[in-house]
This record gives structure tokens, sequence and C-alpha cells, in this order.
């Protein structure tokens, strides 16, 4: 039982049996965890990493955790959660089995370890659930402070439903923006550059953030002092600290054993956050951890014998129960009920939970025994198969891959018997079957997923001369968004005053406001961060990161929380971020912005598109705003000032996601590529054909998702010839669209030469325009790599060059 303020409202009565319910929650939690250590240690869990020595501050947090609210905590919130009542205790062993059924474990079906807890934003349709009428937690993930970027835009997203006309409507994602962001992480991660870009950018956002430092001296084994300047992270915030003259955040401590003044600093720190729209930040220390940091080792091995002393004496459940003996609220006899009780009722919750997860497997471990006994009976191979049910019914604990691994093996023995097909059946029913569970919702399974988007072309008046810069093309787009869009909003380094450095957005701001169209600082892991946490509440954020090479900043968010945040929920949390930047052929080694092969394998879950002039950007901007799923859009840096013909339906037009596009037909060579470096091929392809090689040219458009009407096998059927050419290093992106065309297409069925690749140098790219031709490929590269192709065909019409 929670209530809003517990001073003012609680008769003496009332007040008793709310801390008696407390004290029972706790009690639950730290058995939870104990026991838990001991399932993984006997083997039935594989880790465990628990919430213990936390259990009453995160009581008193969850005290004023309200309706609408967010939490992006880490892996020790499980008191928290069950004190907002999102936790079970059955549900806690189900995440520590890992098991796979949604409805059972509702954190992640499996897909993360223990301690990781996440509540459903959408339905099992991938629609929005009524936010404003749940607590919500936003999907935790293991890289330390790795939750604080993603915090920073949770709290902005209430900033946005207050401040900005027109939103005040979505009810279903915010009251009025009175929701607060709740943070928590432990004292070591502090040391992390994400707490400190997070916790600069919130004082100068002035969002409801309100964020608690779990100190318990220690990160893993190694003490603060090796950690945090001064051993304290408040004190070495202080700079921050609002006053009169200047905003900033409002910096809390307390003691994490003392009940009471818990509760009133967490009061009081609710109150400046959700009225105020100030960020606090509670320091919660002479905290402990009883099993230490995880079941991967013994917290004796480093901590003193006083300091394990200190530990007991002050174990906060410890001195909650002496403060309350203390007061009356309960005798040692009533509280020693309550500890029974919470011991029985862990033990019953995880045997309930060990049935849930082992009993289907079991079932499929005797049907499998089953069928191995039956075809073992017109097996030449007779013993050996019944060896291997033998063996597969001893195990009186089997998982899933345990049950598949002998299924696979004994069909070896019965190749070519009767047997054989009803054992490769089951084999192809099981995978048919669990593979989903471990592998489905990497992308949006909705009706507003990519593949609902259908192609709108752009349309021209009959004025054939009428022709703009592209960036004029990107900022008149943009307009109609904001116009067409209420929710959508972009922010980034330049972006708002100037319009961008590219006068994309000229204009923008003067007319959407400083909220809608926003300058930010240079900060890229944080703006990536704001931008997944708006998503997350029902807005259309569009983060620019200035240039590409800049997004390497970046890319731990990006690959450890956007990319698999639908996948860690099994498709119940999405954030459809847009992340806008601009990249290709510019100047030296930190501008040259063509780094695809690492983007491309980091960040698995969110599209990558390449467009080769802002009319296709501008599209891919259109079609992203109608679905769900986030994606990078990557501008040609060197096509703003080209010119481009003006549509006439800006906004409306729409170019396909996973699509590739052919721009020139031809009958020798199909040439593929994307982005700037097509130009340079189209000059090649023109120079080419002088000589009487006629090249087609495929448009890729966009990496991930890879041509998916698969219209570049289509091409090579008719050419029977191959060229990727790419400015990322050798084996890079030009690796991966081999991959995507010769394995998953088939294309070597049709392939009368090697195929080959041209891409730019393993180095960085030098300065200069002579660099940049010398370090990526040049027209005159493609040409002679071309012809040197066609000169092996037919050496005789195409002698060697060289």
């Amino acid at each position: 039982m929670i209530k809003e303020n517990p001073h003012t409202t609680l008769t003496f009565e009332d007040f008793k049996i709310e801390v008696l319910e407390d004290y029972k929650t706790a009690m639950i939690s730290r058995e939870c965890s104990l026991l838990g250590r001991r399932e993984v240690l006997t083997g039935k869990a594989k880790f465990g990493i628990f919430g213990d020595g936390k259990e009453v501050p995160q009581l008193a947090m969850a005290k004023f955790f309200k309706d609408g609210d967010f939490r992006s905590g880490y892996y020790r919130d499980q008191t928290f959660m069950m004190a907002i009542g999102k936790l079970s205790a059955r549900e806690f062993f189900a995440g520590l089995y890992g098991t796979t059924d949604i409805i059972q474990e509702p954190m992640s079906a499996g897909r993360q370890m223990g301690g990781h807890f996440a509540t459903h934003s959408l339905d099992q349709n991938g629609q929005w659930n009524v936010l404003t009428k749940q607590k919500n937690s936003s999907a935790d993930i293991s890289p330390t402070a790795g939750q604080m970027p993603r915090l920073l835009g949770l709290a902005q997203a209430s900033k946005m439903y207050r401040e900005v006309p027109g939103l005040q409507d979505k009810t279903n994602f915010s009251v009025g923006g009175n929701e607060i962001a709740w943070g928590t992480i432990g004292n070591a991660s502090t040391s992390e550059g994400l707490f400190f870009e997070t916790i600069n950018a919130a004082g100068v956002l002035q969002v409801p953030m309100l964020i608690s430092v779990w100190d318990d001296e220690y990160g893993i084994s190694v003490h603060a002092k090796h950690q945090t300047t001064k051993e304290n992270i408040s004190e070495i915030l202080q700079g921050y600290q609002r006053d009169e003259k200047a905003n900033g955040l409002e910096i809390l401590r307390v003691k994490g054993w003392d009940y009471t003044d818990l509760i009133a600093t967490y009061e009081k720190a609710s109150i400046i956050a959700r009225k105020e729209h100030v960020p606090v930040l509670v320091h919660v220390n002479e905290l402990t951890q009883p099993q230490g940091h995880s079941t991967s080792g013994s917290h004796e091995r480093y901590k003193s014998a006083e300091r394990l002393a200190w530990e007991k004496e002050f174990d906060c459940i410890r001195q909650m129960r002496l403060w309350m003996l203390a007061i009356n609220i309960a005798s040692a006899e009533e509280l020693a009920i309550i500890d029974a009780n919470a011991k029985k009722e862990v033990l019953e919750a995880k045997k309930a939970a060990w049935a849930d997860f082992i009993n289907p497997i079991t079932q499929e471990q005797k049907e499998l025994v089953v069928l191995l006994e039956q075809v073992a009976q017109d097996s030449a191979n007779k013993e050996a198969v019944l060896k291997q049910a033998v063996e597969l019914q001893k195990n009186s604990d089997p998982l899933k891959r345990q049950v598949l691994v002998v299924a696979r093996k004994a069909l070896r023995w019965v190749h070519q018997e009767p047997g054989q097909a009803k054992l490769s059946q089951w084999i192809t029913a099981y995978l048919a079957k669990n593979q989903p569970n471990f592998s489905s919702h990497l992308h949006s399974q909705s009706s507003s997923n990519i593949s609902s988007i259908k192609e709108v072309l752009p349309t021209y008046s009959q004025d054939t001369k009428a022709v703009t810069d592209g960036r004029m093309i990107l900022r008149d787009n943009f307009d109609a968004i904001f116009t067409k869009h209420p929710e959508a909003l972009i922010f980034g380094e330049d972006s708002g005053n100037i319009g961008d450095v590219n006068q994309g957005l000229e204009g923008m701001q003067e007319k959407y406001g400083a909220l809608r169209v926003a300058d930010v600082g240079i900060r890229e892991a944080t703006i990536i961060g704001q931008g997944i946490g708006m998503a997350m509440r029902g807005l259309r954020p569009i983060a620019e990161i200035q240039y590409l090479d800049y997004l390497l900043y970046a890319i731990q968010i990006l690959s450890d929380d956007l990319a698999t945040l639908h996948y860690r929920t099994l498709g119940r949390q999405k954030a459809p971020l847009i992340i806008r930047t601009r990249g290709h052929r510019l100047e030296g080694i930190w501008h040259s912005g063509s780094p695809m092969g690492m983007i491309i394998n980091a960040i698995r879950g969110i599209h990558v598109l390449v467009p080769r002039n802002m009319t296709k950007a501008a599209g891919f901007y259109n079609s992203l705003l109608e679905c769900d799923e986030p994606a990078l859009v990557i501008e040609c840096l060197n096509g703003y000032r080209l010119k481009e013909s003006i549509p006439t339906n800006y906004g409306e037009f729409k170019t396909p996601i996973g699509v590739v596009e052919t721009i020139k037909q031809g009958t020798d060579i199909t040439l593929v590529s994307y982005g700037s470096t097509l130009r340079l091929v189209q000059q090649a392809a023109t120079e080419l054909l002088e000589v009487g090689i006629d090249c087609e040219i495929i448009d890729i458009q966009s990496l991930l998702p890879f041509d998916i009407t698969k219209d570049i096998v289509k091409s090579l059927h008719k050419t029977n010839r191959l060229l990727i050419i790419d400015e990322d290093v050798p084996g890079g992106a030009s690796a991966y669209i081999l991959q995507q065309i010769i394995e998953v297409q088939d294309s070597y069925l049709h392939l009368d030469s090697k195929p080959q690749t041209l891409t730019a140098k393993a180095h960085r790219p030098a300065y200069g325009s002579d660099g940049d031709y010398f370090s990526k490929p040049s027209t005159e590269d493609i040409y002679e790599k071309v012809y040197e192709i066609m000169h092996e065909v037919n050496p005789k019409k195409f002698p060697s060059l060289y």
C-alpha cells in the first residue's frame, strides 16, 4: 500500500499497516535475493545479480512514483518493482531461470538476465497502452550508466508535453507534463562519462529527472577511493547545485538505512521535480551489499573484517526492524512471523516458477524419448539410438538445447532409414516452435512497420526548369512535416538558430519555436538518449548528429539500447526514433563520413538508410514518420548545394524502405553502390559507354534492410557480372553487401565472372581534394576496374590498359 503523503494523511494505525506492508515487501525481496543466489550456485540459473541491501530506500522511492511516471534504472531495483506492483516473487524467479513465456516472465521473456526490469508500453499487437494509467519502467540494459541518456529523454518528454502547443491532448502519454523520470545508478557507475554528460544536459534543459545514486562504497570489488574524487559523488557535483543566480540541479543526501528520513527526502525530491521541472539527485549513502556484487564472486575476498561487521550492523532491513521495535510498530514475535511467512512465500514462488519453466521441457523430453525408442526399432544403429534415449531420460532438469542436441545427433544414426522422416519432422517442428522465442521482434511486427509504407512518388509542375538546392528540398519538406505532425521535433548541434550547418532547417526554429527545433550542446550520446526517451513516450523526435563520424560517440547507446529495445521486451516497448546525420566525401580523417561496416554491424534492429540526394532523403523522413521503427538517415554531405527538381507534394511523397532503385539500365555488368559515390559511378558509366561497355547501375538506398524484393539478382540474371563500389574500408559495408547478394539472393548461379568490390583504402582518408582522390574510389578507379573485368571477358575487344 503506497500513500502519496504518509506524514499528513495517516493515522498511527494506518501508518503502522503501511510500515508493516513495507517490511513484508523488503523481506520478500531479500529472500528472493538469498534464494536466487542459491539457485545459481546449484546450477538451475545461469547468473544472478540482486538488489539486497537496497530494499529500504527503494520502498521510500516507490511511495512517490505515480501513474505515468517512468523508471530508467539498473539491476538492483527489484524491491522498487515489487513495491509498485510490477514484479512478483514468481516473476522474479521466472526471470532468473530465463523463462521464455511473456506472461510468466513479463520483463523480457527470458531475453535478459534477471534483475533487468521493464513494463509493457505496448499491447501484443504493438499498439500503445495508456501510459498515464500505469506505472512505467523502460527496459534495463547491463552496460553501466547506459540507462542515463535515455533517462534524460524520458524526462524531457514531460517538458515537451507541458510547454509545446498542440500536445496537451496527448493524454495517453502525459497529463500536463506532470510525470517524473526516475533514474537509479550505482555509485561506481557515476564514474562513467555518460553519467556526467546526462547530469550536465539535465541541468541545462531543466527537466523533471530524479536520479538516485545507490552508494555502497564499492564498484564490484573496487573501493570508492579508486572510483570517485573525494569518494563522494554529491560533493563533487556541488557546482551543479541550483541557486538564486542560476538553474541547475537540486542535490539531496540521505542515509540508506534511515526509513523515515528516506521517505521525507523522496517526498521533497518528487515535489521539486514534478512541480518545478527541476532535476534532482538523491545521493543515498551508507548502503550495504550483503551478498557482494553478484554470484560470480564473494565480497569477503575484498572487504575488511571491520567493513563486513559494519555492513551487518547497518543492513537497512535490520535498522528498519530496530526502528519498528523502538516505536512499537510491531513486536519481535510479530516480525518473526512476517519473516517466516516471507520465506515460505518466496520458496513457494520459486517452486512454482521452476515448475513453469521445466514442465514444458520435460514434456518435450518425454515425447522425444518415445520417438527415439520407436525409430530405434527399425534402425541398424538401434543400440546407439537407444543409448541416447536413455541418457536423455536420465536428465532430470533438461534444457531445450539439450533435448534438441540429442534429436539432431540421433538423426545421424537413422539417416536414410525408415525413422528418418519422423525424426526430421520432429526436429523441424521443434525449431519452428522454439526459435521465435529467442529471435523474434528484432523489428516491429505491428501494422505500422516499414512494410506497411507504400511508395509515393514526388510530383512536379510542368515547369521542367523549376530546380533548387537540395537543402531547400529538405527545408520545405521539414516545414510540411512539422505542420502535419505536431508531435514531431528535431534537435542537434546547430540545428536551431542557424538552421543546421547546411541550412536544411533554415527558418524552422523561428516558425515552430525553440522547443521543437532546438540547439543542443556537443554531447552526442545524450542527443541520442533524448530521442530514445521521448520516442518511448509517444513523441516523434529526430535526433541530429552533425556528422556521421561523430555517431561513434553514441554507438554504444544506439547498439545496446535503441537497437535492442523492441527485441529485449518481446515487442512490448518501442522507440521509433529517427537519427539524422550527414556523411561521405568531405575532407580528412574525421569528416570523411563512411564507417558503414562498423555501423551496420553494431546497430542491427535500427534501419540504415543511405539516400543519394535530398529528395530521396526527404521521402525517407516522410515514410519513417508513418511507421513505428527506428532508423538512421545519412544525407550526402556534398549534395546540399546540388540542384534538384522541386516537388509539389512536400510531406507526402515517400521513399520505400528496403527497396533498391535501378537508375540506369545496362547489359554488360551490374554496378551496385549508394550515397555520394553513385555520382562517380554514373560518370564512369557514361565514359565506359564510349568504349562499348554498357553498365547497369543500382542504388541500394537502404543498407538495413537490404533489397527485400531481391531486384539485384534479377539484374545479374541479365548482366552476369557484379562490381560493388563503396567508400568504406575494404571488407566493410562492401563485405556485407556481397554477402547479401551472393548468399541471401543466390546470385552466384548467374555469374560468369568473379564478383568484385572496389572500396576505399584501409587507412582513414587524408585531408583535401587530393586526399579524397587517393583515399577513396574515384571515377577513374571505377572505370578501370570495370574495364579490367571486361578485359578478362573479351581481351581482344578490351585490351589491357596497363
